[in-house]
């Protein structure tokens, strides 16, 4: 598939966790204490991965049925946010090319926001100890908006906030869920996947630009090229 060229000047909005910094392994690790602390043993990133790109509340949703957890869902996510901050304050990790990325557009003066399905703190969080807060100040997360991902409504508030139509802002994601998100709210998505064996996904493949496996890896000039056309 050809990219679409991006006019001049869009908004672009980023996916948090997979996307710009490698927070799955705190993801799983804060999910796996969380559960061994409800008598759950077993879970493991194959496990885990089942829920890349679906907002905390709705993962643990579903969790808490599949083990028969009778704790409230809002018990378990205070846990895990509590848990996940421990472990993200100690560690995150940034993709090279995405803080290049970042800081490219930064220069470009590009507006730009974050859009997750994790916490508000949790996204503060992240960001300040990365140090990416100095260039995308201005986040959204699920916890804000009626539905999470795949639903558009994180990416439409994003928009909003921004003062942006969705037709003018670019999503940048890593997560299935995410990349269907973006089509939902109209607005252009670049797809990277966390994981590739879903690169095939058709929320991908219908993706405007897609980095994949097989495919170049993800640049951040190639991505900027393409973003101001």
């Amino acid at each position: 598939m050809t990219p679409r060229p991006s006019p001049a000047a869009p908004h672009v909005v980023f996916d948090l966790d997979g996307t710009l910094v490698d927070s799955e392994p705190n993801y799983f690790e804060a999910g796996r204490r969380l559960l061994a602390r409800y008598g759950v043993r077993d879970f493991g990133w194959e496990d885990h991965t089942r829920f890349i790109g679906i907002g905390t509340r709705e993962t643990l949703s579903a969790l808490r049925a599949e083990y028969g957890i009778e704790a409230p869902v809002d018990e378990l996510l205070a846990g895990k946010n509590a848990l996940y901050l421990e472990l993200a304050g100690a560690s995150t990790r940034v993709f090279p090319q995405m803080r290049i990325f970042v800081e490219r557009l930064h220069a470009d003066g590009i507006p730009m926001a974050v859009a997750s399905g994790s916490s508000r703190a949790a996204i503060g969080a992240v960001l300040a100890v990365t140090g990416l807060d100095a260039y995308i100040p201005l986040y959204v997360s699920a916890e804000e908006v009626a539905r999470g991902k795949p639903e558009p409504d994180v990416f439409l508030e994003a928009a909003r906030r921004m003062g942006a139509e969705p037709a003018d802002c670019v999503v940048v994601e890593d997560a299935a869920p995410g990349a269907a998100a973006a089509r939902a709210a109209g607005m252009r998505c670049i797809a990277v996947p966390y994981v590739p064996a879903t690169a095939c996904d058709p929320a991908f493949t219908a993706a405007d630009l897609l980095f994949a496996e097989g495919q170049p890896a993800f640049s951040a000039e190639a991505a900027r090229t393409w973003l101001l056309g």
